[in-house]
């Protein structure tokens, strides 16, 4: 994890060296994904400094850990199942992997962080025996039910030593979005190598550092979210704990993702060019040098204020404004901007399991989309942006009232 030294400094997760430079200062939001009761609303919500710092020696982006993963994960709000877009992109990944690693009835795959099952289903319906491991119990509950083997538990060495003891070692090892939502990073990639069958391949999914920089994806950042990781940084990070990456892929989810492919280094896989041809774009870009970093912030200023100019504007003109998802970067986008009730009445959400719940900070109430439709909107402001094809596709009928769609980063634009 981060955190101080003896000499009162915060050191990096990774190399251990003092962290000095911010990379942008949000100010003290709540925990992004603490959605709220209505018996809540009378208490004051627990905030947190959120200011990413930038580690000078190996350039790995990341928070404090201001709170435990066990109090972030143990119950969680988001079920991957409610995004079709999503399922597809696993579908299709599972599909690519059975063929690329030749993977069969007598293989075994484990997802790290496997949600509700939305992934390994694929998998399953193929014969290949999964393993999930998640520690939200609320939501492994889900992929219990649809019949796929899950146990609730924290990955790192620990667990993945007690797997190799009961002679479970994975052929394929998924991890989605899962390696920044680790304080313990040191200890998570070696229970990879230590889960990892002799010629195995783990593959691993999480938002791209430069693409945050590139298109300010500030709302990307936050307080569950440890680490933000240029390819640069991971390659580092796994080399020193004995896995090599042969290949990487840009993937377009989240907002610009890297998948990357490693294997322990003693059985390492011959290398693929578009390792080394991303490395040094990410050079070319300036990630190696704090000065490729050092223009996020007055970025990240500007996305407020055209924010907070649009919805001044639509208020003075007497148009309404709602919101459309739950989601925890649009948790980070509003209490940075300062944006509540006063702005947008409600935000709507297909997941019923955040629908007559409360955001953090912001306390907008979540509704079923049918509310959406029934209120008609002049505008909606989609806060998972990165989805916004999907959204807008499902919601259409907007545009008969003369409805428009709206994003706010990486600038404010209203979609026609």
């Amino acid at each position: 994890m981060v955190a101080p030294s003896q000499n009162g400094e915060t050191n990096c997760r990774f190399c251990s060296a003092p962290l000095e430079r911010a990379l942008v200062d949000l100010g003290t939001l709540p925990l992004a994904n603490s959605y709220l009761a209505e018996e809540d609303l009378e208490s004051a919500e627990p905030r947190f400094s959120l200011r990413p710092l930038i580690c000078e020696r190996c350039f790995l982006v990341q928070l404090p850990e201001w709170e435990s993963p066990e109090a972030i994960f143990s119950d969680y709000a988001y079920f991957s199942s409610f995004s079709d877009s999503w399922l597809e992109h696993a579908r299709r990944y599972c599909g690519m992997a059975q063929a690329r690693f030749g993977l069969d009835e007598t293989s075994q795959v484990i997802e790290v962080a496997s949600n509700d099952g939305y992934l390994l289903q694929y998998f399953q319906s193929a014969r290949i025996p999964v393993l999930g491991i998640e520690p939200a119990r609320n939501v492994a509950e889900a992929a219990i039910d649809k019949g796929i083997p899950t146990r609730v538990e924290f990955f790192g060495e620990q667990l993945a030593v007690k797997l190799a003891e009961e002679g479970i070692a994975a052929d394929l090892l998924v991890g989605n979005n899962v390696l920044a939502h680790t304080p313990h990073l040191n200890d998570f990639v070696r229970g990879i190598r230590t889960v990892l069958a002799p010629g195995g391949v783990a593959t691993l999914e999480f938002p791209h550092l430069l693409r945050l920089l590139e298109e300010t994806q500030f709302d990307t950042i936050y307080h569950e979210h440890f680490s933000y990781f240029s390819l640069t940084a991971v390659r580092r990070v796994f080399e020193h704990h004995g896995l090599t990456l042969f290949d990487v892929e840009e993937l377009p989810t989240h907002g610009g993702s890297l998948r990357i492919y490693a294997a322990k280094t003693e059985s390492a896989r011959p290398t693929a060019a578009s390792l080394d041809e991303l490395l040094q774009r990410e050079a070319d870009e300036g990630l190696l040098h704090l000065a490729g970093y050092e223009r996020f912030a007055s970025r990240v200023d500007d996305v407020r204020r055209q924010l907070l100019e649009f919805l001044a504007d639509a208020r003075a003109q007497g148009r309404s404004v709602l919101a459309y998802g739950a989601p925890a970067k649009g948790n980070t986008l509003l209490c940075y901007c300062g944006v509540g009730t006063e702005s947008i009445s409600f935000t709507v959400d297909r997941s019923p399991h955040k629908q007559g719940r409360f955001l953090p900070g912001s306390r907008l109430p979540v509704r079923p989309p049918e509310e959406l439709i029934a209120a008609k909107p002049d505008y909606v402001l989609i806060l998972p942006w990165n989805l916004r094809s999907e959204i807008m596709a499902q919601n259409e009928v907007i545009r008969e009232w003369g409805g428009r769609f709206v994003t706010a980063v990486p600038r404010l634009q209203i979609w026609e």
